[in-house]
């Protein structure tokens, strides 16, 4: 399959009303995953009709288009961005945005379940390290989170992927009650195989009922106690996210902390994410977002898309509202993380 290459055009930057620099995209390939993680998914969604999702070309012209306006980092979410049918292509087009130094980055998050299928030609295609989200070690509880995965799949995709030579670091959403009491043994078990960890707080999205709110720890708590028998030294680490780093003394390894409800991050927030829709959402917390689809259809030059990316920044807004609050049990938007991509 061949892309249609844009000709080469000067990155201009994207600066938000607040004077940031927007420099990282992340898009969502497709809304589909084989697992259904109950932080992200309901047990049963209802999918997307396919001739409304972009066409590989057209994400790819969309990336392009962002690329050409200074976006210096692209992660590919979803869903499972691995389970969409010729996604390998599309990655395999991007990538010539780092052959030619416009992209620094080009990455994914994944729940590693097609690692073991994926790993090698990801590698081979300038993919140098992915984020790999994990819960748990234990199978019976991987299963619970996940409602469909399995454990060992996950754990050989992991291994394949540090064998074809890609960094790797775990995600893994802090859940009171579900997971709270194995993050020192996760934290050991992935630095002791040379992987970051970031922990992050779950977040209010979707169907959200009193499960979800008793699941809710802040992070705060969690480094409370992670210091009772870790030494965590602050360090001055970025990797172009949300995460605040600080150092395990005992390990050696960098344990990230997201927590966008105790100390959100939206002061340097560099960051827009574009569904598998065309939808850009200037900001995960809020509803406002942007058709990129209808310009990117209606001509085949990229003038009405430029312009349209170019008015949407100029709507990102300062910061989320997100709020975990019992006296309010809806959620803080309707829509699943999956939808907007994770």
């Amino acid at each position: 399959m061949g892309f249609e290459r844009a000709a080469s055009v000067k990155p201009t930057s994207l600066v938000d009303p607040f004077g940031r620099d927007v420099s990282y995209l992340r898009v969502s390939v497709t809304d589909r995953c084989d697992f259904r993680c109950v932080y992200c998914m309901a047990e049963n969604m209802n999918f997307l009709p396919k001739q409304d999702l972009l066409t590989l070309e057209e994400l790819d012209r969309l990336c392009t288009a962002f690329v050409a306006k200074g976006v210096r980092k692209l992660r590919l979410t979803g869903g499972e961005p691995l389970v969409r049918r010729g996604v390998m292509t599309l990655i395999g087009s991007l990538s010539r945005h780092l052959a030619t130094g416009a992209l620094d980055e080009l990455t994914l998050t994944t729940n590693g379940s097609q690692l073991p299928k994926y790993a090698d030609e990801l590698a081979a295609l300038g993919i140098r390290r992915i984020n790999v989200s994990l819960d748990t070690l234990d199978a019976a509880k991987f299963r619970a989170i996940t409602r469909w995965g399995e454990l060992d799949k996950v754990l050989d995709g992991i291994a394949a992927a540090q064998a074809a030579g890609l960094a790797i670091k775990i995600n893994t959403v802090a859940l009171k009650g579900v997971n709270d009491d194995e993050i020192a043994s996760l934290i050991e078990w992935a630095h002791g195989r040379a992987m970051d960890l970031t922990l992050i707080e779950v977040m209010p999205l979707g169907d959200i009922g009193e499960e979800r709110l008793a699941q809710y720890i802040p992070l705060s708590m969690v480094r409370a106690r992670l210091a009772e028998r870790f030494t965590l030294d602050d360090v001055d680490h970025r990797t172009g996210g949300p995460a605040r780093y600080v150092r395990v003394r005992e390990t050696g390894g960098r344990l990230g902390l997201i927590t966008p409800l105790t100390h959100n991050f939206c002061e340097s927030c560099n960051r827009v994410r574009v569904t598998c829709t065309g939808t850009l959402y200037m900001c995960l917390g809020q509803n406002d977002a942007a058709d990129l689809r209808a310009p990117l259809r209606a001509s085949g030059s990229n003038g009405p898309l430029h312009a349209a990316i170019d008015e949407a920044i100029t709507r990102k807004p300062k910061g989320h509202d997100f709020v975990i609050d019992r006296r309010h049990r809806g959620p803080a938007l309707d829509r699943h993380m999956s939808v907007t991509g994770g």
